[in-house]
């Protein structure tokens, strides 16, 4: 298992949800995290959280959708903190709507903030890791990357494109012999509230995730330098799906609800 003491770990979205408790877990195992979100006053309270339990952990404001904020905030990181070690990029947003009902702009924001983010930040700190031989990218995905969903076509479409992406990276740091590591990681839904209204036809085999346990599991991946991590592990079967002809697939995956998860979504408020 890696050491994580003194490292410096920064996590995007994370102010709330599975970012913030992502946040203060990597700060108990010693590492300097940084935290960047759009929400300043959510960025306040995990300073302040994180000082009661005497855990470094700092905010800082940032729209990982603006490549220009990225970089000039990744400069500050490498000045005022360290070099980056480990780049979790957990920052998304949700529209939970048919695609003929999501608006231009959210399926345009739901790309900025859940793909081209993910670029522009391991642009920002995958040249340090390179050069020092050392570091780790996390990429928060989703089940739905894994199988389209009913109600999700822009989100499971940026899911499906960061997978994809850090499958390309691993490829890109394996052919340079870095010792960079990687981990992608599909959780089913997560009760963060980010998915508030959400169903599932079967609990016991696609249970809706708590955020602590999907937090834990994440930092103990990171620790085990876990290439992929799959949540819970029925969602891996979805792979599995994919030697079936897609009528097939289809009829399996109405069997098992995956059509009417998002039939009462309401998300967060």
């Amino acid at each position: 298992m890696k050491c994580l003491k003194d490292k410096v770990v920064v996590i995007t979205g994370g102010a709330s949800g599975i970012g913030r408790l992502m946040s203060l877990k990597f700060a108990a195992q010693g590492a300097r995290v940084v935290a960047w979100d759009m929400n300043r006053n959510g960025l306040s309270h995990l300073e302040n959280e994180a000082a009661e339990k005497h855990l470094f952990v700092k905010g800082m404001a940032c729209d990982v959708s603006d490549k220009n904020a990225v970089y000039e905030l990744a400069k500050t990181v490498a000045r005022d903190i360290g070099a980056v070690d480990v780049l979790v990029n957990n920052a998304g947003v949700v529209s939970g709507k048919p695609l003929l009902n999501t608006p231009d702009e959210h399926i345009i924001a739901t790309m900025n903030v859940n793909v081209l983010a993910h670029f522009w930040t391991c642009k920002a700190f995958l040249p340090s890791m390179l050069e020092r031989n050392s570091g780790h990218i996390v990429t928060i995905a989703s089940a739905a990357g894994l199988i389209g969903v009913k109600g999700l076509a822009d989100y499971s479409a940026s899911k499906f494109a960061v997978f994809g992406f850090d499958e390309s990276i691993r490829m890109e740091l394996r052919a340079l012999k870095s010792a960079v590591r990687t981990t992608v990681v599909c959780p089913f839904f997560i009760n963060t509230g980010m998915f508030d209204g959400v169903k599932t036809k079967f609990p016991l085999l696609l249970p809706i995730l708590q955020s602590g346990y999907v937090a834990d599991r994440i930092v103990h991946a990171v620790l085990k330098n876990k290439t992929r991590l799959i949540l819970p592990w029925f969602a891996s079967t979805t792979l599995l799906l994919r030697l079936f002809p897609p009528a097939i697939l289809d009829v399996i995956a109405g069997f098992f609800g995956i059509n009417h998860s998002m039939d009462e979504f309401k998300g967060r408020s």
